[in-house]
């Protein structure tokens, strides 16, 4: 409960002074002489302001705490247990002071990245408490196949509560099942595919198609047109992971009385319904929504107070047993927390020259320069905000504007380019949403899911690659050669 206490002190604190960031970052878009493009999505409140862009060297917080945490677990771990916090929370407010004291209009952008981090933390924290109420058992022992279909059943269900959900769902299922035979690279598959990939074909699964689909990308437009590349990568990544699993000895006998599948907590299974729900309500995606944000001048909706209130009643009411089993506790999402609001403030400058740079170079870019482009910087940037630029970007090399859903529904529906011989505008967009999802797995920091289940994993005592360990000895050599394919396929046109 100290982690509640925690985020409503935060909250308390944000909404004295939100009234004045409120009025000075209206006056700031009055002043400004481009208006910023104001985006609402499940995850994400972001305003991409292109007035004046931040200089070069304020991404070095980022670049920073990108490092420490990398080596942070690896060569002094004492000292970043115990205060990761304070060096997140610290780099943080070097980049929010400058934009708070010294950069024209940067109040406009804090307030914004403020909304995004608020609307983030209380889905994850809602999935989180939501799913750890719920004790899955398999009553049966572990083999390949079994687990194999883990994987894939979790990659499915992760289109339709979230990649957090499912994540959050399975994890100690997954591990528990293979006890005596877990090993590495079990955590590893899991982050790749049900973290990350999985959730690939519905808005719903993973925050940047949710962002597509607020701008006006239609509700089923990424399943008609990438089931085939989530197919391919999906069963491509699961045959690795079949191959290396069929090495490891078989784990404990488990009896097989009783049912093969328990569920403890089901009626949680109501709660992910409501958190899933309240995705939704936002005046973008429903006409004539109240906006909380906009009476009130609060950084937060309806949709945050019923998230955290969901969290607050889940845990409350949860199933004891199903906690029990779980070894429920706060630790994963206070360490998500933190780290994240440093993430989210530190990485606003290098946000913003992204997208100045995209929206600049768009026209000399090809298909494979946005799939690229897109997902390198999905992995070690937020995959949501580093999509919509892209996004932008592309539609700009179209001659099309993002804050227009008409624009956003033609340039889905394909239109030819302005450049004789290049491909259409469906599959800009297509390489856009493969590579802002998939390239989500290759570092713990390109979705949060990864750190949720990293960290779980390390609490049960088993033991999980360092950040860099992570990249190079995983996903650099298994990811990266069947992303390469995918493009070789779909998009080397």
């Amino acid at each position: 409960m100290r982690t509640f206490a925690l985020i409503i002190l935060i909250i308390a604190t944000l909404l004295a002074i939100s009234p004045v960031i409120a009025e000075e970052g209206a006056q700031t878009g009055n002043q400004a002489v481009n208006e910023p493009v104001e985006v609402h999505d499940g995850d994400s409140s972001l305003s991409i302001h292109n007035s004046a862009l931040p200089p070069t060297w304020l991404i070095a917080p980022f670049i920073l705490l990108l490092i420490m945490i990398a080596t942070g677990p690896l060569f002094y771990p004492h000292l970043w247990e115990h205060h990761y916090p304070k060096f997140s929370v610290g780099l943080g407010a070097l980049v929010a002071v400058y934009y708070g004291f010294i950069m024209d209009h940067g109040v406009f952008s804090l307030l914004h990245t403020l909304e995004e981090y608020i609307s983030f933390i209380a889905l994850l924290t809602a999935l989180f408490v939501a799913s750890g109420g719920i004790l899955i058992k398999f009553n049966t022992n572990a083999k390949p196949w079994l687990n194999v279909s883990i994987l894939l059943g979790g990659a499915i269900l992760s289109n339709f509560i979230g990649t957090t959900g499912a994540s959050i769902l399975l994890i100690r299922p997954f591990m528990r099942l293979n006890e005596g035979r877990l090993k590495t690279f079990h955590i590893i598959f899991f982050i790749f595919i049900v973290s990350n990939i999985g959730g690939g074909l519905t808005p719903i699964g993973d925050p940047p198609l949710f962002l597509g689909f607020l701008k006006g990308v239609p509700f089923f437009w990424v399943i008609s047109h990438v089931w085939s590349i989530w197919l391919v990568t999906v069963l491509a990544v699961l045959a690795v992971f079949f191959a290396l699993d069929m090495q490891v000895p078989s784990g404990q006998s488990i009896s097989a009385e009783g049912k093969t599948v328990e569920i403890h907590g089901s009626k949680n299974f109501i709660y992910l319904g409501i958190i899933i729900l309240s995705v939704f309500m936002d005046p973008a995606v429903i006409n004539g929504f109240p906006s909380l944000q906009k009476i009130f001048h609060i950084p937060f909706g309806i949709r945050e107070i019923i998230m955290f209130s969901v969290a607050f009643m889940a845990y409350q009411t949860g199933d004891k047993e199903a906690l029990r089993g779980n070894e429920f506790n706060f630790e994963p999402i206070k360490e998500v927390a933190y780290l994240f609001v440093g993430i989210f403030a530190t990485m606003i400058p290098a946000l913003q020259l992204v997208g100045a740079f995209a929206k600049e170079h768009a026209a000399e870019f090809t298909v494979t320069r946005f799939f690229w482009r897109t997902g390198l910087l999905s992995g070690v940037l937020d995959n949501a905000p580093t999509y919509l630029n892209f996004l932008a970007g592309s539609l700009g090399k179209f001659g099309l504007d993002i804050s227009s859903i008409n624009d956003v529904q033609t340039f889905a529906a394909g239109i030819p380019s302005p450049v004789p011989g290049d491909s259409n505008s469906v599959v800009y967009l297509m390489a856009i949403s493969v590579a802002a999802v998939f390239f989500g797995a290759m570092t713990y920091i390109g979705n949060a899911p990864n750190f949720m289940v990293k960290n779980i994993a390390e609490q049960a005592g088993v033991d999980v690659p360092s950040f860099l360990g992570y990249v190079f000895k995983y996903s650099l050599p298994i990811l990266l050669p069947i992303f390469l394919m995918v493009w070789w396929v779909f998009f080397n046109l």
